[in-house]
């Protein structure tokens, strides 16, 4: 394939959801079916042509594939700006994930949210992420970068708030979109920074200038780090992390789409591009970002009852992965787990989703309105009744906990091989793999601990049980699919080593060289990684395996006792259901302190500014206008203006007394008149 038609490919697969949006938004409650259909159709053909691109990528297998298209934005002389399309490896393996998993999406959709009042705008809200989501994909530059990263923020924020009629949804929406504006001032600081230094936002000329040295030092970390907190927002990093979970107020497909595989995915994908900008300091302050995030949600996954919260936390454990790998250098292996992680926790969420829809069936029929369809407690033995939904959940929770045979096993693996190198060259740095393997257990334990409880042994509620039923098939098909996708031969090939990662993937997706002079090359960091894999391998199956034992041994075989280990460490306990009281922190310290800082401003701008100064200058203004009108009217205008006018009307009536138009009169006046000329020359 040419580079013009991957150019033509890359911007259809940009547009066509932008026209489903656009139809829909004004049209849609007027097509047949609300216009799902368009919706639906528009998002087949971006896959098809993202399959297109993806098979030209294999078929060239050429690993520096590139092609870029560009055209000025501004020209003021001097002062120019261009926007344009990149196309890399990269760029088509990212679009073709976005594809795939928004037309999941779209799919699962048509019975999750049948009967929807706002099904059209729904549809339309859908278009409109996808479009943002692949301009951020195929940007060459910083500048519509930060376009599209807002466009998606502000088309999250009405998918989350999709049922803004819920209080809880409408505070959900709004806090994701609050808490992304924090990051993306730092994104918007650095990217400022890197255009003042080098007047350019092309990734081409800007790593150009950072490798010339025009760049450097202090302020390339400081920037860096800037463009980085766009990520930590995004990617719900710590402390920008609290915003992902409440995010699950909005429907479950949308969870699936963006906060499993797309929308939080875009902070290490832009990590992942920006890293040959990235200082040492930089990397270091990345790596521990990540690292702690992992460990971090990770621990509070352990005990939330909420199936979706679950998921929700361990995503962000997933991202601190990713982060991790790209802080440690081995941001391929971090672009590989963004890859696997899209496909196993995609298929967790719809397969949560099924689960709840299940649910919510059920205790409609029984008219019960109380019980909570997402809370595992009230679930159990879901097995029997909902098979597939059962397996493929079984087979993605297998993935992300990293057994062999599946895909999670092999991204996981490399990132913690990644770990391992760097704390082999700087021991200093040892937390990194310490958190790196600590997540990896927990997570096996947790996700596990998902599936017993909810899937596996009796049933909590038996009314409810007995009307639980698999869902349609529009909702198992997704599950089936994203489940084959989480299976490791799909990465591998054309090789069938279940333990390498060695493959298509990683032979299209090779490292470069950082930029930044001093920075370890791509060789030096791919030789450590590949010295830890053997080592790696050994203890990733491990911790994975002692997980899934210890989850087991707690919620199958009841051998250790919840409750009792629970009460043994109630601090800990308490802590991490209470997500370390963090939002009731920034609550107290955070929220209240600005709150009543802006009801201070408030007061002294409208009861003190407004009322004395702006109304009392406008009181001033209406008296002296009162004043001014009167000299004006009475003074000016009557007297003078007016008293002339009358003074003149007088004149002119004396004078046209004298007017009799009789010619003998008018000869005596110039008879007078020389007279007294004569008169006056004698003097």
């Amino acid at each position: 394939m040419t580079g013009d038609m991957l150019i033509n490919y890359a911007l259809g697969i940009l547009f066509f959801p932008l026209i489903s949006f656009i139809i829909l938004i004004f049209v849609g409650k007027r097509l047949p079916r609300q216009g799902d259909i368009v919706a639906i159709g528009s998002i087949l053909l971006t896959l098809i042509l993202s399959l297109a691109m993806f098979g030209s990528m294999l078929l060239s297998k050429d690993p520096g594939l590139r092609h870029e298209a560009s055209f000025t934005w501004m020209d003021l002389g001097d002062f120019k700006i261009k926007l344009g399309f990149l196309i890399d490896n990269i760029t088509i393996i990212m679009l073709l994930v976005v594809s795939l998993i928004s037309t999941m999406t779209h799919i699962f959709s048509t019975k999750y949210m049948e009967g929807d009042i706002r099904y059209s705008r729904y549809y339309a809200y859908l278009g409109l992420f996808t479009f943002s989501m692949n301009g951020i994909v195929l940007a060459n530059n910083l500048i519509s970068l930060y376009i599209f990263w807002e466009l998606v923020g502000v088309s999250s924020y009405l998918l989350i708030g999709h049922w803004f009629e819920k209080d809880s949804a409408a505070d959900a929406s709004k806090k994701a979109f609050l808490i992304n504006r924090v990051g993306d001032i730092g994104f918007f600081i650095g990217l400022m920074l890197v255009f003042t230094a080098l007047g350019t936002f092309n990734y081409a000329e800007v790593f150009q200038g950072v490798a010339e040295g025009n760049l450097s030092g202090s302020l390339l970390t400081f920037a860096g780090i800037g463009l980085f907190m766009g990520a930590v927002g995004k990617s719900s990093q710590f402390p920008l992390h609290i915003w992902l979970p409440d995010a699950m107020e909005g429907p479950t497909p949308v969870s699936a789409l963006m906060h499993a595989a797309t929308m939080v995915a875009a902070g290490v994908y832009l990590s992942v591009r920006l890293f040959p900008l990235f200082t040492p300091d930089a990397l270091l302050f990345i790596a521990y970002t990540g690292g702690f995030t992992a460990i971090f949600a990770a621990t509070i996954a352990l005990t939330q009852n909420d199936i979706k919260k679950v998921l929700a936390y361990s995503t962000v454990s997933q991202l601190g992965y990713m982060i991790l790998a790209v802080g440690t250098g081995a941001y391929v292996a971090g672009f590989f787990h963004l890859v696997t992680h899209a496909m196993f926790k995609a298929c967790l969420f719809y397969g949560s989703g099924s689960v709840i829809h299940a649910m919510h069936h059920a205790l409609h029929n029984l008219k019960d309105h109380d019980t909570d369809p997402q809370d595992m407690r009230n679930m159990g033995g879901f097995k029997s009744k909902m098979p597939i939904t059962y397996w493929t959940m079984l087979i993605a929770t297998l993935a992300i906990s990293g057994v062999p045979l599946f895909s999670g096993f092999l991204s996981k693996d490399a990132v913690l091989a990644g770990t391992l190198s760097f704390a082999s060259h700087h021991p200093q740095h040892f937390l990194l793999p310490v958190f790196g393997f600590s997540a990896a257990l927990i997570t096996a334990f947790y996700m596990f601990r998902l599936i017993f409880m909810t899937f596996h042994n009796e049933p909590k509620l038996q009314n409810v049980f007995d009307d639980i039923h698999e869902s349609p098939k529009p909702m198992v098909f997704p599950l089936i699919l994203l489940s084959s996708l989480s299976v490791f031969i799909f990465y591998t090939l054309p090789y069938f080593n279940p333990l390498s990662d060695h493959g298509w993937f990683m032979e299209l997706i090779q490292a470069k060289d950082s930029m930044v002079p001093g920075n370890p090359s791509a060789k030096y960091i791919a030789d450590g990684i590949h010295h830890s894999h053997t080592l790696t391998m050994v203890l990733s199956i491990l911790v994975a395996a002692l997980g899934i034992f210890l989850s087991w041994a707690v919620y199958m075989k009841k051998i250790i006792s919840a409750d009792i280990w629970s009460n043994k460490m109630s601090v800990f306990y308490n802590l991490s259901l209470n997500k370390y009281y963090f939002d009731e922190n920034y609550n107290k310290y955070l929220y209240q302190p600005f709150l009543r800082l802006a009801n201070r401003v408030s007061y002294i701008d409208w009861d003190l500014y407004d009322k004395y100064f702006i109304n009392g200058f406008g009181h001033v203004t209406k008296w002296l206008s009162f004043i001014t009108g009167r000299t004006d009217y009475d003074g000016l205008d009557q007297t003078i203006v007016d008293g002339l006018g009358r003074s003149m009307g007088k004149f002119g009536s004396s004078l046209k007394e004298i007017q009799t138009g009789r010619l003998q009169n008018y000869m005596l006046f110039a008879l007078f008149g020389v007279i007294i000329i004569i008169i006056f020359q004698s003097f």
